[in-house]
Order: C-alpha cells, then sequence, then structure tokens
C-alpha cells in the first residue's frame, strides 16, 4: 500500500503521520529468524450454494472498495472479528447498538471496545445491505463479518483461506461479558495461555492469531506505560529497543498526551500482512508488552522464530487458527439464534 493511499484516510491526524514517519525512520535491520471447553457446531464451505450463491463476491465487492477508500478498514475489521468471536462466540452481538436509555450497555460500549474504529462497522454495514438486496433474510451478520475478515487479510497481502459458514447470529449483547474475556495489553503469557485455551486455541493459535499485528494501529494509552514507568520502575522497560523508544516519547507524553494519536504494531511493514512482525520482536521491537512477551517466554519463543523465517509457514499458521477462531461457540437455530436484517438490531 502506498503512503498517498494511507493518508486519504480520515481516520489519521497529521501528528499521527509523524510519529508514523519517526518509527519508520528508526532504520533498524530485521532478522529474517526467526483441553476445550467451547461447544463447536459444525460449519461448512459453500453453506449458502443455494440460498445465495454469490455471498463471497457480493462481500468482496464491498470490502474491495471499502479498502481502496478507507484502508484502516483492513485491521479494524479483523479486529473486530477477533473480539467478537472472544465474547461469546463469533455471533455478531458485538454489532448490536446499546438500546436507547438502556443501563445495559450492548458489547460494543464496552470500555474494551471503545477504540474499534468506524470504518469496520461500516463495512458490514454495506455489505450487509448489499446481500439483503439480493438474498433478503439469508446471510447472517456473523457469517458477513467472518468472511469480510479473510478478505482484508488477502487485500493486504496476507493468505487467502477458505472460510466455513452457517452461523446464525447471537441473541445476547452485553458490555458486562466483555472485559474478561479480552486480552489486556499487559497480559502475562500464562493469562494469554488461559484466555486462548478456554477457547479452544493452542500455544500455536495463540502466537499465530497475534501475528494479525502485523497490520493495524495500537493508541499510546496501550503501551505508555513502558515508555515511562514499567512494572513501577519509573524507567522504560529494558525489553524495547531504546530508538524505538524514543520514537514514540516524541508524540505518546506520559500525561496528557493527544489520545487520538496512533502508531503501527509494525514498525519495518505497517501497511503490508506479511511476517514481519514476528522479526520485530526478536530485536526488542514489540509495540505492546504482550507483543513482546512472546518472544521473551520460552514456550512460544520457537513458534515466533519458526513464523519469522518463513512467511508461508507464518501463512499456513494464521489460516489454520483463524478457521479454529471463527468456530467459537458458533449460535445456530432459532433457540439460540437469529438473522438480523440490520447487523445492529435485534430482530423484533
Amino acid at each position: 500500500m502506498s503512503m498517498s493511499m494511507f493518508m486519504q484516510s480520515s481516520f489519521f491526524t497529521n501528528s499521527t503521520l509523524i510519529i508514523l514517519l519517526l518509527v519508520m525512520l528508526i532504520g533498524t535491520s530485521q532478522s529474517s529468524s526467526a483441553n476445550t471447553t467451547t461447544h463447536r457446531h459444525p460449519l461448512k464451505l459453500d453453506f449458502y450454494s443455494k440460498s445465495c450463491p454469490h455471498v463471497e463476491q457480493l462481500v468482496g465487492a464491498v470490502t474491495s472498495q471499502q479498502f481502496k477508500e478507507s484502508p484502516v478498514s483492513a485491521p479494524a475489521t479483523i479486529r473486530l472479528f477477533f473480539h467478537d468471536c472472544f465474547v461469546q462466540g463469533c455471533d455478531a452481538s458485538i454489532l448490536i447498538s446499546t438500546k436507547p436509555g438502556s443501563k445495559a450497555l450492548a458489547e460494543k460500549d464496552a470500555q474494551d471496545n471503545k477504540h474499534l474504529a468506524v470504518e469496520a462497522f461500516d463495512t458490514i454495514k454495506k455489505a450487509k445491505a448489499l446481500i439483503e438486496s439480493k438474498c433478503p433474510g439469508v446471510v447472517s451478520c456473523a457469517d458477513i463479518l467472518a468472511i469480510a475478515a479473510r478478505d482484508f487479510v488477502h487485500l493486504a497481502g496476507g493468505p487467502y483461506y477458505q472460510v466455513k459458514t452457517g452461523r446464525w447470529d447471537g441473541k445476547i449483547s452485553m458490555a458486562s461479558k466483555v472485559s474478561y474475556n479480552i486480552p489486556r495489553a499487559n497480559s502475562t503469557i500464562d493469562e494469554l495461555l488461559k484466555l486462548f485455551a478456554s477457547k479452544g486455541l493452542s500455544l500455536q493459535d495463540l502466537v499465530a492469531l497475534s501475528g494479525a499485528h502485523t497490520i493495524g494501529f495500537s493508541h499510546c494509552e496501550h503501551f505508555v506505560r513502558r515508555l515511562y514507568d514499567y512494572r513501577g520502575t519509573k524507567k522504560a522497560d529494558p525489553a524495547m529497543d531504546p530508538r524505538l523508544q524514543k520514537a514514540l516519547k516524541m508524540s505518546c507524553s506520559q500525561y496528557g498526551g493527544n489520545p487520538e494519536v496512533v502508531v503501527p504494531f509494525d514498525v519495518s511493514t505497517p501497511f503490508t500482512f506479511d511476517h514481519a512482525y514476528y522479526g520485530n520482536l526478536e530485536n526488542n521491537m514489540g509495540l505492546l508488552a504482550t507483543d513482546q512477551a512472546l518472544f521473551l517466554d520460552p514456550r512460544t519463543r520457537p513458534i515466533v522464530q519458526a513464523l519469522g523465517s518463513n512467511k508461508q509457514k507464518f501463512f499456513q499458521a494464521f489460516s489454520e487458527a483463524m478457521d479454529k477462531m471463527g468456530s467459537i461457540e458458533v449460535k445456530r437455530g432459532k433457540k439460540h439464534g437469529e438473522r438480523r436484517k440490520e447487523c445492529s438490531q435485534h430482530l423484533q
């Protein structure tokens, strides 16, 4: 993706572009080395072969246009899919809007979801409207989200993998269910492994899915303590490259900084879905504490090195992990699910 295309997105401010350029100009050389408790329901390829045979082409028409007009839609939609699946399963419950006047907030309004970019929601809304015009009442929002996430992975340079479908949309969306189901920016490897295992995902799945940080951006609040007060030491995290620390401090102040500034997870190739993320970790260039921890922990380090040394191995592992994640707590049938006409509103 060209820098000019990147700058077309209204998501970014001038200060954001400055910090991105500073980080990319650091000039580091990248190393080239490098028990299930969920209930799974059978999904299958070509679920809509008779009821809506062109569903993937319809979603693709929207995702390709969104990618051209607003490239941030790619990492935003992949993240949206992750946040949906990890909270009560892949059921599009994250798309539901809180009812006006209700004290019970929906998932999308949880604190942990406050930075989910509007471009991701817009993508699914547009795709749903197009599909409803061709195949009314047939395709679930949950399946549209899964397909769109795959499309954006591929559009950004990543693998193209088959998406199994047959999900129904969930009837429950509660903000109170979010916080303990989403990884924190400073989660330990033990905490991450426990969380991922509770979703039926393995150690390799954890490392492979973390590779989604090869594209995308984070707000300063998620890593600022690594810059100024790591674990209460009043010093920077010694596991972060000093050049990266210096560049980040130029835009992320300890107090009162611009809350809209964002920084790329992958400082070497921030616009391309590749395996450079893992090389960054080997060079102490991981942005979040959870990113860098993958290389520091002896259980995950060998996988980081293996995926960092072989892009095709990463693509294969990522595709398999996305397939597994896409099957978490899938809803089937009218008792547990619905097929919403508007993804943001439950059926009446």
